[in-house]
């Protein structure tokens, strides 16, 4: 590792510009895992693990491992935490604590107390006054007394995980909760796309030999024009990817893909984004 990669240990305070730069780029990710009811304290745990893995690999000095005390030092991970994970294979680095919703959910339809002779969850009465020891209001006080039940059911009525019926029972609606394949495909996609941008766009930042990474912007727009760039965007980007794609082709063919040397890969992406101008900040919301 080069000396300009290398994390400045005494600085008391990162830069400004980088911390309110990390809130911005945070901030989707953070709406995508509130919307997916992954909390701080379960993306805390992961964070951990993660900072763990990244001193360890990524800061290494002549290609030695570092010791748990420099890891602990880079990362402001515990050493006892430190020795901990770095026994771990990454995969089993998941934190173990698992969000309400799913803890709730795991019971309702796993524990067979809680459901019908077909195996079907059971609509459960919302109050306990109405059902006792299998109502709604059990169901959730049984797993955790820290969230109201009444704060949960408006969420999931919200996102149209349970719905009341004409006896004021509440009903799981299992497909909700269940990624389609549609969506896993999605989720692939958003991985390794925002890991390919992030990581060039990282490296380009710390040094070394630049990655391409190039972008217009411009404000000042009307809905109409921003249609108009939109298309302009998705018919010439397309042309761009197709043409990639049919070199990579040509250039794989030509060699086989059982060549020794053929190890290496690469992305190009192209998106598009708009959204309104806040007029308080000269930016946008997200």
């Amino acid at each position: 590792m080069s000396t300009s990669q290398r994390p400045p240990t005494h600085a008391p305070q990162p830069p400004a510009a980088l911390t309110s730069g990390l809130r911005r780029l945070l901030r989707p990710l953070v709406r995508l895992m509130v919307a997916r009811g992954i909390t701080y304290p379960y993306l805390s745990d992961l964070l951990k693990g993660l900072f763990v893995e990244v001193a360890d690999a990524d800061f290494r000095i002549d290609g030695q491992a570092p010791t748990d005390s420099r890891v602990s030092l880079l990362s402001g991970v515990h050493r006892k935490d430190v020795s901990r994970l770095r026994g771990l294979d990454p995969a089993e680095a998941v934190p173990a604590s698992v969000p309400l919703t799913a803890q709730v959910f795991a019971r309702w339809v796993g524990d067979a107390a809680w459901r019908n002779r077909r195996g079907q969850p059971l609509p459960l009465p919302r109050l306990a006054s109405g059902g006792g020891e299998r109502s709604f209001e059990a169901l959730v006080s049984g797993i955790s007394t820290d969230i109201r039940p009444r704060v949960l059911l408006d969420e999931w009525l919200d996102r149209g995980l349970v719905v009341l019926d004409d006896q004021d029972r509440v009903c799981l609606q299992t497909q909700a909760l269940l990624p389609s394949a549609a969506e896993d495909e999605k989720l692939h996609y958003f991985v390794h796309q925002l890991h390919d941008h992030a990581a060039a766009a990282t490296h380009n930042l710390l040094g070394g030999e630049p990655h391409f990474d190039r972008c217009v912007h411009a404000d000042g727009l009307t809905s109409a024009d921003v249609q108009v760039l939109r298309e302009l965007a998705r018919t010439q980007g397309l042309q761009t990817l197709l043409a990639l794609n049919d070199e990579a082709q040509r250039l794989q063919a030509a060699h086989g893909p059982e060549t020794p040397e053929a190890r290496e890969r690469f992305t190009l992406g192209i998106y598009f984004y708009n959204e309104p101008v806040d007029p308080r900040t000269g930016g946008g919301s997200s």
